[in-house]
């Protein structure tokens, strides 16, 4: 079925399965923690701007995972052989241009609402917005893609936790600790391990392509290693981070789903079934983010 024979139905579902709503968890968990940081500092949170913020982070997430579903497709990135989810460019089901498209409108979006932050945020969150919608496009564009080197791990954890956590932060109480910092860090590793799952999934053919991921430079066992590192190392750092025993006891709950994730890697044959532990690991990050917060939260004055 073409393009033009689709019902607007058909066509909304396009595009939602396009953004890849099941990863957007992915940039609310470190707001969520942030928030609760701020509300540990004692101050009063300034709303508008942290939902200002938190919009244009959504459009932000939206507009990278469209141009990597633009590129990749152009590139021939996602044919036949793919074993992650079905991506509209490659598949043919909507044209790179159209999907390139939404990923400005999505940039557009984002810098609307980013303006509003900046207002009341002032340098400091100019300058994370414009970081961060440079490596929206930078993930996948250029002559040298973030998404096919080995930094891709640093990446998400420097733009999904530390960046993220800060932003809303400095947003909502006017302040930034080097203990928000190291939240950042706690809640950026679960996210930066979604992406192990996925290059550690696409390994062959990414390095048939010419792709130097952190996958492949590691090799299967190591990478599975990484992955574990990622996942208990996150759930050890949130539990040192919490303000008291309580908190500390709390987190650590988070501790036996680590556990369990990172062992079912061990067990999952690389292919297509990989892609549910895609979900499973998002779904960790934002349970961690919840103790975290409950964590956080409770140590406030």
């Amino acid at each position: 079925m073409s393009d033009l024979t689709l019902a607007p139905s058909g066509r909304l579902g396009l595009w939602i399965r396009a953004v890849r709503p099941r990863t957007l968890t992915i940039s609310l968990a470190p707001i969520l923690v942030a928030l609760a940081e701020a509300h540990a500092e004692g101050g009063r949170i300034a709303w508008m701007p942290v939902v200002a913020a938190t919009i244009a982070a959504l459009a932000i997430q939206i507009a990278t995972n469209l141009a990597n579903d633009a590129t990749d497709g152009e590139r021939g990135l996602d044919g036949p052989r793919r074993l992650g989810p079905t991506r509209m460019t490659g598949s043919g089901l909507m044209s790179a241009t159209e999907v390139r498209r939404g990923a400005v409108v999505a940039t557009l979006i984002a810098a609307v609402c980013g303006l509003v932050a900046v207002w009341y945020g002032g340098l400091p969150i100019l300058l994370i917005g414009l970081a961060s919608i440079a490596a929206a496009w930078a993930y996948s564009g250029g002559p040298r893609p973030i998404s096919g080197t080995p930094l891709g791990e640093i990446f998400v954890v420097a733009c999904f936790g530390v960046a993220a956590v800060v932003g809303i932060e400095w947003l909502a109480v006017r302040m930034v600790t080097v203990h928000a910092v190291l939240v950042g860090v706690a809640i950026g590793l679960p996210a930066a391990a979604v992406l192990t799952v996925n290059n550690h999934r696409d390994r062959v053919e990414d390095e048939a392509n010419g792709r130097r991921t952190l996958a492949i430079l590691l090799g299967p066992g190591r990478t599975v290693a990484l992955y574990a590192a990622e996942t208990i190392g996150a759930v050890a750092l949130a539990a040192v981070l919490a303000p008291d025993l309580r908190g500390a006891t709390l987190i650590a709950l988070a501790l036996a789903p680590a556990v369990l994730i990172a062992w079912r890697l061990t067990h999952v044959p690389i292919g297509r079934a990989l892609n549910a532990h895609l979900g499973a690991t998002a779904g960790f990050q934002m349970v961690l983010a919840i103790l975290m917060a409950m964590a956080l939260g409770g140590g406030a004055p």
